[in-house]
């Protein structure tokens, strides 16, 4: 976790976990800023927020645990049948200024994710792809989503069905953009994974 960048917005996300009482009823757990926390330290206004997560196979609900707590270790994305639901704040381009692709990814704990490069060579620094079906949503601002081939604009309010494709985001409004998602580990596309050791600190 980084010690933050300043903007007060960054990484700031309300979080409400319900859960079951001794007596069977329902209650809420906790109500308060997601504790799980990113903020780049070499980019302002670089961030996010691991709001919960789910390990591979069936999932409990019982018990009162955070499995998104402040100290739980959470890869950039999960394992087949697993699950992570972020929250991410993507800076105007301009924010990055001479920050390189390695130190950008090194930061996120994602260096074997910028492979998704292979096809779009130096079209864009954010590049990558991984072994997961990711649902987006745009909450506020607007990002261009780059593919191998083609862009897209999406604005607050429009959703996004990631496939495990190579991919880039591309900040050029010059105003913060927060997009939520929801990622399921996958089968890799066309035989191609991604790292499996980003999975060795995946909870339990």
């Amino acid at each position: 976790m980084s010690a933050g960048d300043g903007n007060v917005r960054t990484g700031r996300v309300r979080r409400v976990v319900t859960g079951i009482d001794e007596q069977g009823r329902s209650v809420i757990l906790s109500d308060g800023e997601a504790p799980n926390v990113f903020r780049s330290p070499t980019v302002p206004g670089f961030g996010a927020v691991q709001v919960w997560t789910t390990a591979p196979g069936p999932v409990r609900n019982d018990g009162a645990a955070d499995a998104a707590g402040a100290d739980v270790e959470i890869p950039m994305y999960p394992p087949l049948g697993g699950t992570v639901f972020r929250v991410a704040d993507f800076p105007p381009d301009t924010a990055y200024g001479e920050v390189g692709k390695d130190q950008l990814f090194s930061d996120i704990g994602g260096e074997h994710a910028r492979d998704g490069a292979t096809h779009s060579g130096d079209r864009h620094f954010w590049f990558h792809k991984t072994d997961s079906i990711d649902f987006g949503v745009v909450l506020e601002g607007e990002i261009w989503m780059l593919l191998d081939e083609g862009e897209c604009l999406l604005r607050a309010g429009d959703v996004i069905v990631q496939r495990g494709t190579a991919h880039s985001w591309s900040n050029r409004s010059g105003k913060p953009c927060r997009i939520a998602f929801l990622l399921l580990g996958a089968l890799p596309v066309a035989g191609i994974t991604a790292d499996e050791e980003t999975f060795a600190q995946w909870p339990a």
